[in-house]
């Protein structure tokens, strides 16, 4: 019974193997969104999953790791793919509510620049253009205010139309509350 399970097992890992480098795409499929050319490439896909065209996106995104100074954070361009890879479907800009709470280290990626080079000095901030076009999209970023008051973050040296929350958790809470699934990606 257990060569059976052995076998089984094999096969289904050597056809998975075989059907996965057939699906993977390149560094060279990605291009550019249509809504954010400048962030967020995304790659065409085929598939079969349907999205509903009443089907209103609520995410929440979580970012706590700062970026590499001078670099773009991750997690900021995952939001700009987000938007991209749904735009580029079909999806209208208004169907999408997204937010992104900012705790620990990551405070630093949403500030700006003049509070940036103070703490990272002689580098200049590649996050400000991306956060001000994620907002502009409509995308909610809200910081931990205990974060900030650990790294002595004043409301006023975010990047406009970032908020200022009691706590990240407090945020999430609210934002569950009002819907919002969170990404876990």
């Amino acid at each position: 019974m257990i060569k059976i399970k052995v076998f089984i097992l094999s096969v289904l890992l050597v056809i998975g193997g075989v059907y996965q480098s057939e699906v993977q795409a390149g560094p060279s499929e990605f291009h550019a969104g249509e809504l954010i050319p400048k962030y967020g490439k995304v790659a065409r896909v085929n598939t079969t999953q349907v999205i509903p065209d009443e089907m209103q996106f609520k995410v929440a995104f979580d970012m706590s790791e700062q970026s590499t100074p001078g670099s773009l954070n991750r997690h900021l361009v995952k939001l700009a793919r987000f938007l991209n890879m749904h735009a580029n479907t079909g999806v209208s800009v208004s169907r999408m509510n997204l937010a992104l709470v900012v705790h620990g280290k990551a405070v630093q990626d949403v500030t700006k620049q003049s509070f940036y080079t103070q703490n990272q000095p002689g580098t200049t901030s590649a996050n400000i253009d991306l956060v001000r076009t994620l907002i502009k999209h409509g995308v909610q970023i809200y910081v931990c205010g205990q974060t900030a008051a650990y790294y002595d973050v004043e409301a006023s040296d975010l990047v406009e139309g970032v908020e200022m929350a009691l706590s990240a958790m407090t945020a999430h809470a609210i934002l569950a509350a009002d819907g919002f699934s969170l990404n876990p990606f």
